[in-house]
Order: structure tokens, then sequence, then C-alpha cells
């Protein structure tokens, strides 16, 4: 079969569609999670005015000089602010060993959720961290907040879709979400020439899984985002027009017993001429309460759970730790198994 990652449209679970219509996407949803864990997403009502502003405060920020934008760092645990190139490696988060001798490229600025958005909740601080504004872009605050905004809709829009095709009762996943951690990542590939060695096997952004619920992607629509496909082969894929690319992360893998896909993809940029093609790509990523336990659900047990109950704390804290401390993590068996049986393949 033909690797493809399809288009569904989700304008019945945004307009006001029939029951009908919304069972249509439901099942669509179903079988691009089950058979891909990768779609595209139309019909999502993300203004393009919102889209251009956003995309042009990335290119400001980006645009800064190495200095400016180191200032901007934090402790790796804390998950805010400023990555440079070659400061993290995504296939530590799957405990694949041999990522350590290459780190991934990218450079990217992060955002997320504050305690402060939760007034009342007692929640801890590194996870629910305050927000860093480069002072250098005063534009980057309202057109980054406006987009954040506009995905994190999206994604809620999504669980809703995902508890209809899952045959689960109407708002299931809103307790584990009511004050979900959610981090916006914004990635820069295309570096300043020198920056970066182009011989060899040159890792934008090396494989791994996402980490949480659901990711919300905006990226250029260049080359470079590739998909682990059921062949076991890496396939090249691009965002439709006015599209956003959606996948599922690890816990909603462990919630279906793997019914839904979380699956493996990495970023290899074209090289042209001598000068990576630039590509900018946002994803946000809706991982769920840090106080919620993830448990595989009572319809997708079958002959029994491929997974222990898990906190999204202590998951998404020993990702972190792979990724940006760059300590191997131990607890993604299955995922790394993945990868090792893919490296044959270019």
């Amino acid at each position: 079969m033909e690797f493809q990652v399809p288009v569904i449209d989700i304008t019945p679970y945004i307009g006001g569609g029939d029951d009908a219509q919304r069972g249509a996407v439901a099942r669509q949803i179903d079988e691009a999670a089950r058979t891909v864990g990768f779609m595209q997403i139309a019909g999502h009502a993300v203004p393009d005015e919102v889209i251009d502003r956003f995309a042009a405060a990335l290119d400001s920020f980006f645009t800064l000089g190495p200095e400016i934008k180191q200032a901007y760092r934090t402790p790796p645990e804390i998950n805010r602010g400023y990555s440079p190139p070659k400061s993290e490696s995504l296939s530590l988060s799957l405990g694949v060993e041999s990522a350590t001798r290459m780190n991934d490229f990218f450079e990217a600025f992060n955002i997320g959720v504050t305690g402060a958005d939760y007034p009342g909740l007692e929640l801890p601080e590194i996870d629910y961290a305050e927000n860093l504004w480069p002072r250098e872009v005063p534009e980057f605050e309202a057109a980054v907040g406006a987009y954040f905004a506009e995905a994190a809709r999206v994604a809620r829009t999504l669980t809703t879709v995902f508890a209809d095709a899952l045959d689960l009762p109407a708002g299931f996943f809103d307790r584990f979400t009511d004050h979900s951690l959610d981090v916006l990542r914004m990635n820069n590939y295309a570096l300043p020439p020198g920056s970066v060695d182009l011989d060899g096997d040159l890792t934008g952004m090396g494989e791994h899984t996402d980490y949480g619920i659901v990711t919300v992607l905006w990226a250029d629509q260049a080359p470079g985002l590739q998909v682990l496909g059921a062949d076991g082969a890496w396939h090249d894929v691009q965002p439709a027009d006015g599209a956003l690319l959606v996948n599922l992360g690890d816990l909603m893998a462990r919630w279906t017993n793997e019914r839904w896909l979380s699956t493996l993809h990495r970023v290899k940029p074209p090289i042209v001429d001598g000068t990576i093609q630039r590509r900018r790509s946002a994803a946000y990523f809706h991982d769920g309460n840090i106080d919620a336990l993830i448990e595989t659900l009572p319809s997708c047990v079958g002959e029994g759970s491929r997974y222990e109950p898990v906190t999204v704390a202590d998951h998404i804290r020993a990702k972190l730790a792979g990724s940006r401390g760059l300590q191997s993590n131990s607890n993604a068996p299955r995922e790394a198994a993945r990868v090792l049986a893919a490296q044959r393949y270019p």
C-alpha cells in the first residue's frame, strides 16, 4: 500500500455540523490514527493573518545574533526559552544511545502555559514555568500568543473528535486536560553558513515520537519532515495547502494500547549548493494535566495492556531529560526498538 498522510476536513466540528457529518470525520480520524499516526487537518479555521504575523515574528527572533538569543536559554528541566543548535538530541528521549554521537542542529524557542493560567491550582513551577519574551522583538509576544491560542483551540477540538472516534463519552478527555501542560516549540533549520558541518549524515532533528496526547504542527511547505511508515521505511511529508499537520503522541498510544500510533518521525533537511534549505516549523504539544494518570482504556486492553500506568509528570520529565538533558531515557523500550529496526533505511 502506498504511504500517504490523509487530508481530513474538520469543519463539521468547527462550524456546527450534524451528527452524520461529525461521524464521518471521526471515522477518518480513527483510520488515520490506526494506520499512519499522522494526518493533514483542513478546515481548522486558523486565520491566515494570524499565521502570517506569527511567521514574521519567528523570522525576527531567529535572525537576531547568537549572543542575544543565548540570553534566553533556560536550564534543561525548564522547557522554555531558547535552545541553540546542537544542544539537544531528540533520539535520546527514546533511549537510543547512538544519538549521542551527533546532536540535532535545529534551533528553537519554547513558550507554554504557566501557573498563572490556572489560578487557584498549586501547580509545579518547573512544569508551568513563566515564559521568556524577547525584548528585542516587541511584536513577538502578541503574535506568538495569538497563534498559541488558535493552536490550543485546534488541539482541544481534536480531543473532542478523538472521544467520538474511540466511542468514549462526550468530553471524556476534559478531566485529563483542564490544566494541560501545553508547549509551543518554534523551530528554525536555516542556519548561517559555517554554523554546522555539512559532511556526513546531517540530522536536523533526530528520530523521536512526540510525548503527549496530540501535536498540531505548522510548517513551511519545504522538504525535511520524514515519517516512519508501517513498511519500515522513512517517507517525506510536507503540509498540504492551508493544512496543519497533526500527529499523536505517546500518551495517546498508551491510552489506546497502540490501537492508535505514536509515529516515529525526524527531520533531514535538504542541502542546496552547500546550504541548508530554509525550513521553519512550530509544534503545539497538547500533553495533558501534569497530575493525570494515563492507563489503558478498558475498551483497548484486549488480551493485556502493553504499558503500566504512568502520570503525565513522570512520562514527560523522563522524555525531556533525554532530549534536553541528554540523559538516555530507559523507559521507552518499544519506541527505541522501532528506531533501531529502521536505521538501515536512508
